[in-house]
């Protein structure tokens, strides 16, 4: 009985531990936020004429742009999804009519969790 109670446990932990290790694998902004950035933000928010840029100055064609924000400060706020702006709006906490991608299909949970856990690891540039 206590065997198999300390065998529960440990496989418990194991499962435990092998999500958090998953969890904590880095997010490339090249190979897996970029890609997502192209496909559903770029279009409206590059210079000189996209849409969302011309509204307030946000282009998302490089990293660095991304993490200059807009004119009215930056949307990123490194290591912290929870306040950042760009996941507020892209994971629909902001106003509804705020949401991101403007006028186009929301992004697939797996394309959010990216985001977030992006921010989370610190927004970086690799």
């Amino acid at each position: 009985m206590a065997l198999q109670i300390k065998l529960t446990g440990f496989l418990l932990l194991a499962l435990v531990t092998s999500g958090c290790i998953r969890e904590q694998q880095p997010v490339s902004f090249r190979n897996q936020v970029q890609p997502i950035l192209v496909a559903n933000c770029v279009e409206c928010h590059s210079a000189p004429a996209g849409q969302g840029y011309l509204k307030n100055g946000l282009s998302m064609a490089t990293h660095a742009d991304l993490m200059r924000g807009t004119i009215y400060g930056p949307v990123i706020k490194p290591g912290d999804s929870r306040h950042s702006i760009f996941n507020m709006l892209v994971e629909g906490r902001a106003d509804p009519s705020m949401r991101m991608p403007h006028g186009r299909n929301s992004l697939s949970s797996e394309q959010v969790r990216i985001m977030r856990l992006w921010v989370d690891q610190g927004a970086l540039p690799n």
